[in-house]
């Protein structure tokens, strides 16, 4: 381990000595690539002793969505929770006041967010040092993270934060590449781009899949990427979410140093100890989970308003509500109908495919299997009152004499709706065969026979 971290140290001082222009656009992607492969040796060694790579906090998943404090020591994380959601986690006056993960759940616009009380990270924690893996690997899994400054120290703070979030594979407020990148067995690299690129050549290209040991690979460029987003392709590990910059203890500064907080992006400034702009930072929440409402409407009945089916907006048709509320409900699904703003008219009948939009109500109309089985419940019912009422005959003679009951079956006929065989007359025994009446028998009630109108 001390071998991989000299040599990612020396990799990352020979980065910082290099000029960055187009002649050495070359030598800096291949350093890149490097220093990509070394930090993924860290995150998932290859020595089979040990606990594994990347061990998070044993905090089991709850709710429709996580969110994840993540700061340094002492910047407000455990009062913000107990102000959010009411859970004891210990606040004192010294630093690593908390020791492991503290969820809470946030009940908001009929929603249940997991909030996430993670220890205090220290600078050098994508490379494990103050249990840093364990915080950043159980971040990993959040939805949303809210990165928790103070506003009194310095916002260098910041940098620091992102710095290591993105050694760890995570990459805040950013969409994944629009490039593909597919490997073939022959042909070498071949680069293709529908842009201008400004940044990557396929020399470049070629070094960075070198790397790798890749020689044989389609890349296709749909705008003007980077080394970055190719090694982030190629790594295929990176995890993209949005982060939200709480800037805590505003009550410290001045009102000139708030506004210009107020100005810069993804910032939301708070004071958790006086509660200021809690409803402010819960907004924001929401808006940057981006979740979606759907409210059930069970047949002959109001919607439930109280109850919503939580949807992500990336996985918002019918067919992911039917999934959300049990995996069998596809099974039975017919169609849907579908007020609200995806719909055309109201209702919409819509198919699984269906987009569904926040606030829309949704009712789902099952196959009428459960009809059938009534349906044949009470066939069988039938039948054994007229067995009952026939003891000494067999089934075989049973089934004849049960056909020929045209009362019986009239019965039957009403519940099944088809078309109930009958002898062509009393005493025809040339359509008659010992497993009952011929198919030339069938008919309706009141229709007559083909072969003896």
């Amino acid at each position: 381990m001390a071998t991989v971290m000299q040599k990612i140290k020396d990799i990352e001082d020979e980065m910082a000595r290099t000029q960055k222009n187009k002649a050495t656009a070359h030598h800096l992607g291949l350093l890149k690539a490097k220093l990509a492969k070394l930090r993924r040796e860290i995150l998932t060694p290859t020595s089979k002793g040990g606990g594994g790579a990347g061990e998070g906090f044993d905090v089991t998943k709850s709710g429709d969505s996580r969110v994840g404090l993540v700061g340094f020591p002492s910047v407000g994380k455990s009062t913000l929770l107990n102000k959010l959601t009411g859970t004891f986690s210990e606040v004192a006056s010294y630093e690593f006041t908390t020791l492991t993960c503290i969820p809470g759940v946030i009940t908001y616009r009929g929603a249940k967010i997991q909030l996430l009380d993670l220890p205090g990270i220290i600078e050098g924690a994508k490379d494990g040092k103050g249990r840093g893996r364990q915080v950043i690997s159980t971040a990993r899994t959040c939805n949303c993270i809210l990165i928790v400054l103070d506003a009194i120290k310095p916002i260098t703070h910041k940098r620091l934060i992102e710095k290591e979030l993105e050694g760890f594979g995570i990459r805040l407020n950013k969409e994944p590449p629009n490039l593909s990148f597919r490997r073939k067995d022959k042909g070498g690299i071949n680069l293709t781009s529908t842009v201008t690129n400004t940044n990557l050549d396929l020399d470049t290209v070629k070094a960075i899949c070198g790397e790798y040991r890749i020689h044989n690979a389609d890349i296709s460029l749909r705008y003007d990427a980077t080394a970055d987003d190719l090694i982030d392709v190629i790594e295929g590990s990176r995890v993209y979410m949005p982060c939200i910059y709480v800037v805590n203890k505003i009550d410290q500064i001045t009102l000139e140093e708030l506004e210009i907080l107020d100005k810069l992006p993804h910032y939301c400034p708070i004071s958790a100890h006086l509660e200021w702009n809690l409803d402010g930072l819960l907004e924001k929440v929401w808006e940057y989970l981006n979740l979606t409402r759907i409210y059930t409407k069970p047949k002959g009945m109001n919607p439930d308003y109280d109850d919503p089916v939580i949807l992500s907006s990336k996985k918002r048709t019918v067919e992911d509500f039917c999934t959300r509320i049990h995996k069998d409900m596809l099974k039975q699904y017919k169609y849907a109908l579908v007020w609200g703003s995806s719909a055309k008219h109201k209702p919409q009948r819509v198919g699984k495919e269906h987009e569904l939009e926040d606030e829309d109500v949704v009712q789902i109309i099952k196959k009428t299997l459960g009809v059938l089985r009534d349906i044949t419940r009470q066939i069988l019912l039938l039948l054994s009152e007229n067995i009952a009422r026939h003891p000494q005959r067999g089934p075989r003679a049973f089934r004849v004499s049960f056909l020929r009951n045209e009362t019986v079956a009239e019965r039957v006929a009403a519940l099944c709706f088809v078309a109930v065989p009958f002898p062509c007359r009393p005493g025809c025994r040339r359509h008659e065969t010992r497993h009952g009446p011929c198919r030339h028998a069938l008919r309706r009630r009141g229709s007559p026979c083909v072969r003896h109108p």
